[in-house]
């Protein structure tokens, strides 16, 4: 199943959210934007080429540039 993500405003307007979805019987949770940024980030990595190979030689010569 797909979810929607809403931005409210205000704490008044996500009071309001939040009451009308729970009236309306659908299932609500409330993150942190912290929460959210850390799902955008797992969401960016594994859209990641992971196809690519570095050898050692080439990480040892970044460590030490």
């Amino acid at each position: 199943m797909e979810s929607i993500i809403i931005n409210p405003k205000n704490a008044e307007e996500l009071n309001f959210i939040n009451e009308l979805l729970n009236k309306l019987g659908i299932q609500n949770k409330t993150v942190s934007s912290e929460i959210l940024e850390d799902a955008g980030l797992s969401l960016l990595m594994r859209e990641v080429d992971r196809s690519d190979s570095v050898s050692e030689e080439e990480i040892r010569n970044k460590l030490m540039a």
